[in-house]
C-alpha cells in the first residue's frame, strides 16, 4: 500500500478482545496533499524548502485510447469479415487481440454509461437514452456521482484527460448554455471536451461546445467541413499540445464519434467507392460475410447464420426502383464507415508518431450497439409535411442528394440487419445478439505478444474500467470527493492480453431495452423481445410479454441460432427468475417507463422573455410552441436606413419557425417541416426605423374542448396544424394557414441570429440582426 493513500477504519468492524487489531485500507480520491517535509526558520539559511508533489501515475502506467464507434454492427467491418474495407482498424487488431464475444448494451446512452463507469446502465439512470428519459431510478438519466467515471479516477492518478465527440449522458434539461454542468464531460473528469450533446447532430453544421462553452464549425461543407474530421483535428492538436508540454505525464483520450449514426453524412468522394456494391441486397451479403467470417476465424466453424426475421423483406420482393434507392443508401453508409475509420487511423497515427505507441493502450469498441434499424423498412430522406415517406419516384430523384445536408438520412432497416450477421436482430433488440454483440480491438505493442489473435469468452462493456484500472495498476477508489462509490460490475480481463486460454469472469448479465430484455449465466441466454426498433413508441401502448420468450446455449450455438425454449423449459423458468432478481437489484423496473418528455408540461412558465444573444437554446427544453396557440412579441429598434436580419429562430431547415427583416426591410414569418415550406406571410412595407413592435400570433386550429386537442397541447412535443397571424407596430401585414408546426428537436432556438441550419432558404445563416433587439416574449396560451 502506497503512503501516499489515506487510511480509516472500516465502519462496522468490532474488535474483539483478545484479538488483534485490523486496519482496513480504503482507496480515497483525490488524494490527500503531501505535507510539508522541509524546514521553516526565521533565518533562511537555515530553513529547507520542499516543493509541493503532484500526484503521479503509476511508474510504467501506459497511456489509454478508448474508441467507441456509433450504430455499427458486428458484421460490417473488415476485421470481422464486412463488406467495408477498414484499413486503420486491419492495422490496430494485427498489433494486437480481437475479442469476439464483446457486449454493449442495445442503445447508445446505456453503452456509454456503463462504458465509463463500469457499472450497469440501469445503475447509473440510464436504462434508455437521455432524451427519452423517465422519472424512474433506472431511467433518469443522473448519472449518481457514487459511480465514478474512469476519467475521475484516472485523473485523480495523474492522468491528463480528454473527451471528443458524442455525448450522450447529461439529462436533456442541462444541457443548454446555462448548464448545471457538472453532469457535462468537464463535470464527469474530462480536464478537455470537443464534441457535441445529445444523440446525434448533422455532421456538416453540428451543434458544438468546448468545455461547456458553445463554438460554431470552423468552415461550411463547402470549405470543406466535416464533423469527424474537425474531431480527429482537435484530437490530434491537444495530443500535440500534450506531448509538448506534459510529456511525461500519460494519458487518457475519449474519442467517441458520432459517425456511423444517422444522419449518414459524408462526402460524394467517399461514397462513390462503394458504387454497385451493394446491387445483390442484404440477403446475399449476409452468405458473403458469413462466409469471409468463418474463413478468417473470427466466428467458430459450427456457427450458423440465422434466418431474415418476418418483418424484414426478402431483396428479391422489392421493385427495381426501390432496390436502387435502398442499394445507395447502403453505399452512402459504407462511406460514411469507411471515412470514420481514416479518421480515427490519423489519431492513432498521430500517438505512434510521437513516439507513444508501444506503451498505449487501445480499446477499440466498434459500435455502441448493433446496426441501427430505426430507419424502418424504407429508410429515411425525403419527406412529406407530415413526416411521412414521399414516393419511391420522388425519393429516387433526389438519391443524389444522400449524404449531403439535405436530409437526416438513414438506411433501410434490412441493412442493419444485414450488417448484423451472423446475428439476429439490431439496436435496441436488447433479447437477442443482433443488438448486443460488437467486436471489440485491443492493442498494447510492448505487452501483447500474441498479435493478431482472436479471443473468445463472454465479455461487457463495464469490463473495460476495471480492465483499465488493472492495466494503469491502481485500485479501484472506495470514495471520490467525499461520495462512497457503489461496487463496479465489470471484471478485467487484462490476464487474456497474455493467455488466450484466460476465461471470463463475466459470468451473469442482464439486459434490457425499451422493453426488449436477456439474461446471460454461465453460457446461456434468455431473452424476450418486445416491440420492432422503427415502432419504438409504440411500447408504451403495447402489453409486456406478446412475445415468448427464448433460450439459448451460446456455448454450443454462437450465432444464437437454436431455440431451446420448448426443449429445456426449467433452465428457461431458471433464467426469467435470475432476470427478474438481477432487474430488481439493478433498478429495471418499470419495464418500458413514459418518457418525462412525454408528460404534460404544466410547470412550464407562461411567459418566457428572451434578450438578444440568447441562443443555443436546445429545442427539447425550449418552449413548447409545436402544439400550442402562442403570441411572440418581438421589441426591437430599426436604425435610421433600415435593418435586417433574424430576430428569433427555433429549429432549422428540416423544421422550425423564423421572424427576420429581409433584404428589403419587410417583416418576415416562415415554417418549415421535414424541408418543406409550410407557411409564409412578408409584410408589404418596410418596418419604419425607430423602436418597433413585431407580433405573431398562431392559433392551433380545433375544438378547444377536444380531449386529444388538449393531450397534445399537454406534451407540447405534438405539431399541430393552426392559423399564424402577423402584425407590426399592431397592424395586420397578413396571415397564413400552417399544415404542421414542426421544429426539429436537433436544432435550437436562438435570439437576433439563426445558428445551425437555415429555416428558410431566403438567408444564408447566421444572418445576424443589425438593428437593436429589447425583448423577444413568447406567451404560451
Amino acid at each position: 500500500m502506497s503512503q501516499s493513500r489515506s487510511w480509516r477504519f472500516t465502519a462496522g468492524v468490532a474488535l474483539l478482545a483478545g484479538m488483534s487489531s485490523h486496519v482496513f485500507a480504503a482507496e480515497v480520491l483525490p488524494k490527500p496533499d503531501q505535507p510539508f517535509a522541509g524546514i521553516v526558520d526565521v533565518d533562511a539559511n537555515k530553513s529547507k524548502p520542499d516543493a509541493p508533489k503532484n500526484v503521479t501515475a503509476p511508474k510504467g502506467a501506459p497511456n489509454i485510447v478508448l474508441i467507441l464507434l456509433d450504430d455499427v454492427g458486428f458484421g460490417a467491418t473488415s476485421i470481422t469479415g464486412g463488406p467495408i474495407p477498414t484499413p486503420a482498424l486491419d492495422k490496430l487488431a494485427s498489433e494486437g487481440l480481437r475479442y469476439n464475444q464483446f457486449h454493449v448494451n442495445a442503445l447508445c446512452s446505456p453503452t456509454r454509461a456503463a462504458l465509463l463507469s463500469g457499472r450497469n446502465d440501469h445503475q447509473v439512470g440510464f436504462g434508455t437514452v437521455a432524451e427519452i428519459a423517465a422519472n424512474y431510478p433506472g431511467y433518469n438519466a443522473r448519472w449518481p456521482k457514487s459511480a465514478a467515471s474512469i476519467a475521475e479516477v484516472l485523473r485523480f492518478n495523474g492522468y491528463s484527460t480528454a473527451a471528443f465527440g458524442k455525448w450522450h449522458n447529461t439529462p436533456i434539461g442541462e444541457t443548454g448554455p446555462a448548464g448545471p454542468f457538472d453532469r457535462w464531460p468537464t463535470g464527469r473528469g474530462f480536464e478537455y471536451f470537443y464534441g457535441f450533446q445529445g444523440g446525434e447532430t448533422n455532421q456538416w453544421q453540428p451543434k458544438l461546445w468546448r468545455g461547456t462553452t458553445p463554438v460554431e464549425p470552423w468552415g461550411t461543407p463547402k470549405q470543406g467541413y466535416h464533423l469527424t474530421t474537425d474531431l480527429a483535428n482537435d484530437a490530434i492538436n491537444w495530443l500535440h499540445q500534450h506531448d509538448a508540454t506534459a510529456s511525461d505525464k500519460p494519458f487518457f483520450v475519449y474519442f467517441a464519434t458520432g459517425a456511423t449514426h444517422a444522419p449518414h453524412h459524408v462526402s460524394q468522394d467517399w461514397i462513390d467507392k462503394f458504387k454497385g456494391q451493394f446491387d445483390q441486397g442484404w440477403d446475399k451479403l449476409r452468405e458473403e460475410t458469413f462466409a469471409r467470417e468463418k474463413a478468417l476465424g473470427v466466428i467458430p466453424a459450427d456457427a450458423e447464420l440465422t434466418p431474415r426475421p418476418a418483418e424484414i423483406a426478402a431483396w428479391d420482393s422489392l421493385s427495381p426502383e426501390q432496390k436502387k434507392l435502398l442499394a445507395r443508401q447502403a453505399e452512402v453508409y459504407a462511406g460514411f464507415l469507411a471515412q470514420t475509420d481514416y479518421e480515427v487511423g490519423r489519431v492513432l497515427d498521430a500517438i505512434r508518431e510521437e513516439g507513444k505507441g508501444d506503451n498505449t493502450l487501445v480499446l477499440y469498441i466498434v459500435g455502441d450497439n448493433g446496426a441501427s434499424a430505426e430507419g424502418g423498412p424504407e429508410g429515411l430522406d425525403a419527406r412529406a409535411t407530415d413526416g411521412s415517406p414521399v414516393s419511391v419516384k420522388g425519393r429516387l430523384e433526389r438519391a443524389g442528394e444522400l449524404g449531403t445536408d439535405s436530409f437526416y438520412n438513414h438506411y433501410s432497416a434490412a441493412w442493419a440487419w444485414g450488417l448484423n450477421a451472423p446475428f439476429q436482430w439490431t439496436k435496441q433488440v436488447a433479447s437477442h445478439l443482433g443488438g448486443t454483440r460488437d467486436p471489440l480491438v485491443v492493442s498494447w505493442p510492448s505487452k501483447i505478444t500474441d498479435k493478431g489473435a482472436i479471443r473468445g469468452g463472454f465479455r461487457h462493456v463495464t469490463d473495460i474500467a476495471p480492465t483499465i484500472y488493472e492495466a494503469v495498476g491502481i485500485t479501484p477508489p472506495d470514495e471520490v470527493n467525499g461520495e462512497k462509490q457503489a461496487p463496479l460490475e465489470g471484471k478485467s480481463f487484462v490476464d487474456s492480453f497474455s493467455d488466450g486460454k484466460a476465461k471470463s469472469k463475466h459470468t451473469t448479465q442482464v439486459f434490457e431495452t425499451v422493453g426488449n430484455r436477456g439474461i446471460y449465466k454461465d453460457g446461456w441466454w434468455a431473452g424476450a423481445r418486445h416491440v420492432v426498433p422503427w415502432k419504438t413508441f409504440e411500447r408504451f401502448g403495447t402489453p409486456i410479454g406478446e412475445h415468448p420468450w427464448e433460450l439459448y446455449n451460446l456455448d454450443k450455438d454462437y450465432s444464437q441460432s437454436r431455440d431451446l425454449a420448448k426443449e429445456n423449459p426449467e433452465k428457461l423458468k431458471e433464467l426469467q427468475a435470475l432476470f427478474d432478481q438481477e432487474a430488481k437489484r439493478t433498478n429495471i423496473y418499470p419495464l418500458a417507463p413514459v418518457p418525462a418528455l412525454l408528460t404534460p408540461g404544466s410547470t412550464e412558465p407562461k411567459q418566457l422573455v428572451f434578450r438578444e444573444g440568447t441562443n443555443r437554446v436546445p429545442v427539447l427544453i425550449g418552449p413548447r410552441t409545436g402544439s400550442r396557440s402562442h403570441t411572440i412579441t418581438a421589441k426591437v429598434e430599426i436604425p435610421d436606413g433600415g435593418a435586417k436580419g433574424v430576430i428569433v429562430a427555433e429549429g432549422g431547415h428540416l423544421g422550425g419557425y423564423v421572424i427576420y427583416i429581409d433584404d428589403q426591410g419587410r417583416a418576415v414569418y416562415e415554417t418549415n417541416a421535414h424541408g418543406n415550406a409550410t407557411g409564409r406571410i412578408v409584410s408589404a412595407a418596410t418596418v419604419p426605423s425607430g423602436k418597433a413592435t413585431i407580433t405573431l400570433d398562431f392559433s392551433v386550429d380545433g375544438d378547444e374542448a377536444n380531449p386529444l386537442i388538449k393531450v397534445a397541447r399537454g406534451f407540447g412535443r405534438i405539431p399541430q396544424p393552426g392559423t399564424a397571424r402577423l402584425s407590426v407596430n399592431g397592424a395586420s401585414v397578413g396571415e397564413t394557414k400552417i399544415s404542421n408546426l414542426y421544429t426539429n428537436y436537433h436544432e435550437t432556438l436562438d435570439v437576433g441570429s439563426d445558428l445551425g441550419t437555415p429555416i428558410s432558404d431566403n438567408y444564408t445563416v447566421p444572418f445576424k440582426f443589425t438593428g437593436k433587439i429589447e425583448t423577444v416574449t413568447l406567451d404560451l396560451k
